[in-house]
């Protein structure tokens, strides 16, 4: 049954113009003042939210994003800033990337933001895809076995130091404390101040590979996953899903299929779906500018990754998958309030475990268009789902 209805803003600014037919994604540069207004957006995002209902606005930690794409560096920070703008989200960390910070102030750092916010920050942690960012704090990214190495053992430092009241850890990456005289006797343990005031930590973490070793990794230590890209019958999501619910049934949790995810979809309302498309498509296709050469596009070749960054002519003679199709796969929701609350009811009667969903727009979507899709869901479609939640409880 769903309960948190939530969206990603993941601090894109407003391009002037987006789609293949726009400038190709690494040719996008733009000043101090474009790239700033991230933060008046993420609290107009934020204020709509508050106003109609929704759960949690989750935001992504990216750096050196001169192109406009992801341009939040501190999720926590203007995490507490948001909070006290609004009166009842949650501000969710999607994600903190664990490798480019020091584990230990991770968690500190956490621990303060929930402790100023009453509660209302959720934790989240990633292992990062940006070369440019995780290698440039000095860490691995383009070798995938030390980054999920590194991530590892950081996610267990930062566990043992929210959860224990003074530990110590010996690992390949990390030895805490060291071993180093203080005060009149020699270090064997230390306590992390603060400490988060709910313990457990909710935590959550993105489903990406979905690698048997990744997803035991979070079953050991309790941790939600969010996948995006929707979900439909016999779709790879779906087969993910069921993975999940299998892992978890060998680490003594037992749920209905779906428990313990958020599943994501992108957006677009109108009135009829034929609109919705059209006005979708330029979204749609900025988006796999973005991603595509990052590798977050499934099923793409080289050649049509590269035919990406040339430009209009060659996206367009790519053979790149469309946004019909996406439509087709229970990715994208688009059409009208009524054929997309459809969709959502169906997706909640076949996974009974599924409590959260994050709807929202992609990278490349103007501010306006944003506050209208969120206000429009948030009036049109949420109240419908939620009054399947109150009916049947």
């Amino acid at each position: 049954m769903i309960e948190s209805i939530g969206t990603l803003y993941a601090g894109h600014i407003d391009l002037e113009s987006v789609g293949f037919d726009s400038i190709p994604a690494n040719d996008r540069i733009y000043t101090e003042q474009e790239l700033n207004t991230v933060y008046s957006k993420a609290e107009s995002i934020a204020q709509v939210m508050d106003s109609n209902g929704y759960d949690i606005l989750w935001m992504a930690e990216h750096h050196f994003q001169r192109e406009g794409y992801e341009c939040i560096p501190n999720v926590l920070m203007l995490a507490i800033h948001l909070a006290h703008l609004t009166k009842n989200i949650r501000i969710g960390c999607g994600f903190n990337v664990s490798p480019m910070w020091h584990p230990l102030r991770m968690a500190e750092d956490y621990a303060t933001a929930e402790i100023l916010t009453n509660q209302r920050v959720v934790f989240g942690v990633g292992r990062g895809y940006h070369t440019r960012e995780v290698e440039s704090f000095g860490n691995p990214m383009v070798d995938g076995d030390a980054n999920r190495e590194l991530f590892e053992e950081q996610v267990d430092v930062i566990f043992k130091a929210f959860h224990s009241e003074s530990f110590s850890h010996v690992g390949k990456n990390y030895v805490i404390p060291p071993e180093v005289p203080y005060r009149g006797y020699d270090l064997k343990e230390i306590t992390l101040v603060p400490r988060p005031l709910q313990r457990p930590v909710e935590c959550w973490q993105p489903i990406v590979s979905a690698s048997e070793r990744g997803l035991s990794f979070m079953a050991k230590h309790g941790i939600k996953g969010v996948i995006g890209g929707g979900a439909a019958p016999g779709g790879a999501s779906e087969n993910v899903i069921k993975d999940w619910q299998r892992i978890q049934s060998q680490y003594g949790i037992e749920t209905d299929l779906g428990g313990n995810l958020c599943i994501g979809f992108s957006f677009h309302i109108a009135d009829s779906e034929k609109q919705a498309i059209e006005e979708a498509r330029p979204f749609y296709e900025e988006n796999m500018k973005m991603f595509a050469p990052l590798g977050m596009v499934k099923g793409l070749t080289d050649d049509q990754i590269g035919q990406l960054s040339r430009g209009s002519h060659f996206a367009k003679n790519a053979n790149l998958p469309t946004l019909e199709q996406a439509v087709e796969s229970g990715s994208w929701l688009v059409g009208t309030p009524e054929s997309i609350t459809e969709k959502l009811l169906e997706i909640q009667d076949r996974y009974l475990g599924l409590k959260a969903i994050n709807v929202g727009q992609v990278i490349g979507t103007p501010e306006k268009v944003i506050l209208e899709q969120l206000d429009r869901f948030g009036k049109e479609i949420m109240p419908k789902i939620k009054k399947q939640q109150f009916s049947k409880a």
